[in-house]
Order: C-alpha cells, then structure tokens, then sequence
C-alpha cells in the first residue's frame, strides 16, 4: 500500500504526541499523582493511538477505492481494508 507523505507524517506526528503522554504517565506514576489523573491521560494515550490507526486505515480505504485492482493484487481488498477497520472498531 503507497501511503502519501502527508499521512506517514500525520502518523508520526500522532505516535510521537502519544510517546510523549506515555512518558508523561510514567512520570506521573513515578511521582505517585493521583489515579484519576494517571487514568485521564492513559485516556488520552489511547486516543491518540485509534486516531493513528484510523488515520492509517482511512488512508488505505482511499487507496483501494481508487485503484482497486493494483490494491487487490499487493493483498489489500476493500474487504481486507474493512477488516482492518473493524480490528479498530
């Protein structure tokens, strides 16, 4: 699947915001903060992983909706794609 350069970065940017909130829970964890505010930005880390993956699968849904016969022939079916999606769901 050929991923534009603006999504790969737009992946990045996500899982390097998500590195960092998990860096940031540890840090909480270590200074013994309070459960509620660990759980809020473990909330956070999560969503910001399902963006990513959306992001990801969104962008493979578009692949495969305009060429579908390259995307069938490197293994990406609509209906492999929508699997996907589904995993995330």
């Amino acid at each position: 699947m050929e991923l534009p350069d603006e999504t790969i970065a737009g992946l990045n940017r996500r899982l390097k915001r998500a590195e960092g909130q998990v860096r940031g829970v540890q840090q909480m964890l270590a200074e013994g903060r309070d459960c509620r505010e660990i759980l809020t930005q473990l909330s956070a880390v999560t969503k910001a992983l399902e963006q990513a993956g959306f992001l990801l699968v969104a962008a493979g849904l578009t692949w495969c909706v305009s060429d579908p016969e390259r995307a069938a022939a490197e293994g990406y079916s609509l209906e492999d794609v929508q699997k996907m999606f589904m995993k995330l769901a």
